[in-house]
């Protein structure tokens, strides 16, 4: 049976450990929190269920707070370091807003803090998306490129195209793109998938983006300069696609 409303959470993890800029989480962008962006985005959903952030701070629970999400539990150590990977973030945040607020969730939305320059109907579009199509297990946003990829073959001691027809050249409104995950902008996923510790699955839809905007994830100061520079130009520009000014509640 097809249900016409799926329980959607949106999990933003948020850590407080962080070695390229310290407190990353809660440093200021445009005058708010680093947090209070992604809460902001997905207070502007009408379908969204819970807005949840997962962290292991207390300062950036407490802006999280401020800001409109709830932070019903503190993540344990195990799910805290450096190594630890967002899957596991992930299954763990689910596995415990469910116990916490005593609620079962249809579908998980994933959302990071320092990706920033999000269309304002991603959410909404993946929850009406996965409801209506429940052949597909997950939605999210992709950087659509026509460059080409390299890796390093260590057997061989060098480097080899990704694919074989990259070594064919073209010009780039005619050549095959292909699609980096960027999930932190927006990943929707069927909640089995994160109870099994999987962000996403094998049959997805997937959004294209190509903005260089997009492609900006805060790890140091100078991705925050960056970040503050294109949003100024925007506001002289392209003001309709800046991200939503997060309001405290």
């Amino acid at each position: 049976m097809i249900k016409d409303t799926l329980e959607t959470v949106v999990i933003i993890p948020a850590r407080g450990g962080s070695k390229g800029l310290p407190d990353k989480n809660i440093s200021m962008f445009q005058g708010h929190p680093l947090i209070a962006w992604p809460i902001q985005y997905a207070k502007n959903s009408k379908l969204v269920s819970e807005i949840i952030v997962s962290t292991d701070s207390e300062p950036i629970a407490k802006e999280a707070i401020a800001y409109g999400a709830k932070v019903p539990f503190m993540r344990t150590n195990e799910v805290s370091s450096d190594s630890t990977t967002t899957e596991a973030t992930l299954q763990f945040s689910l596995n415990m807003a469910e116990e916490t607020l005593n609620k079962s969730f249809d579908l998980c939305c994933f959302l990071t803090c320092t990706d920033l320059f999000r269309i304002s109907n991603w959410i909404d579009e993946g929850i009406e998306f996965l409801t209506k199509n429940q052949d597909y297990e997950s939605f999210f946003v992709a950087n659509k490129t026509h460059k080409n990829y390299w890796e390093y073959d260590a057997n061989k001691e060098r480097f080899r195209r990704l694919a074989k027809w990259m070594s064919v050249y073209s010009s780039r409104q005619i050549r095959k793109p292909i699609f980096r995950e960027d999930t932190g902008l927006t990943c929707i996923s069927r909640s089995i998938l994160w109870r099994e510790q999987k962000r996403i699955g094998d049959y997805n839809k997937i959004v294209e983006d190509d903005r260089f905007e997009t492609s900006i994830d805060i790890h140091s100061s100078f991705d925050l300069f960056l970040a503050n520079a294109v949003f100024d130009w925007m506001q002289e520009n392209k003001p309709e696609n800046l991200p939503p000014i997060p309001e405290r509640v």
